[in-house]
């Protein structure tokens, strides 16, 4: 009589153990990277903000179009909304709408996908997305292509009025 208390604790614990195993292999393992310290730790995933310029940055070479948002041809604000969008956002359409959407940032707390609104003719009348290393995506004129510019050249340093973070 004293071995069917141990055979039933014997087939309980064989029990626990089993579904313990069969529930770790059902689940989804975390993606991790390991460090110089041996530890793992989760990678980010890409913000919406870095997607939207990656996509952003895959339209260099698509000719400007006034009121253009499509792979057919951008303008400055089209591009962006284009880009957001496929990123997984709705955001406004026009630059003026853009300019009172985004929270302003420093410009020394930029993050890529961040907006960047310039005076042209002497009123914000241009955007831009941060791509990183002071660089930008924009759609910048008649006649010209999307291209990537940088921060730093003497048109865009001057023109630059502020940045904004959508989210």
């Amino acid at each position: 009589m004293i071995a069917q208390p141990a055979r039933k604790i014997a087939i309980f614990s064989l029990a626990i153990t089993v579904l313990g195993l069969i529930s770790a292999c059902s689940s989804t393992p975390a993606t991790t990277s390991s460090n110089d310290a041996g530890r793992r730790d989760k990678v980010p995933q890409a913000s919406i903000g870095q997607t939207a310029a990656t996509i952003a940055r895959q339209q260099v070479g698509v000719p400007y179009r006034y009121g253009g948002s499509s792979p057919d041809g951008f303008d400055c604000s089209g591009l962006v909304q284009y880009s957001y969008a496929r990123a997984g956002i709705r955001v406004p359409r026009t630059t003026g709408q853009l300019w009172s959407a985004a929270r302003p940032v420093a410009r020394d707390d930029l993050r890529t996908g961040d907006l960047l609104f310039f005076s042209i003719d002497g009123k914000m009348s241009h955007v831009g997305m941060y791509l990183g290393d002071q660089r930008f995506v924009h759609a910048p004129s008649t006649g010209r292509t999307v291209s990537i510019a940088s921060l730093e050249s003497p048109f865009y340093d001057q023109a630059f009025m502020r940045a904004g973070r959508l989210r």
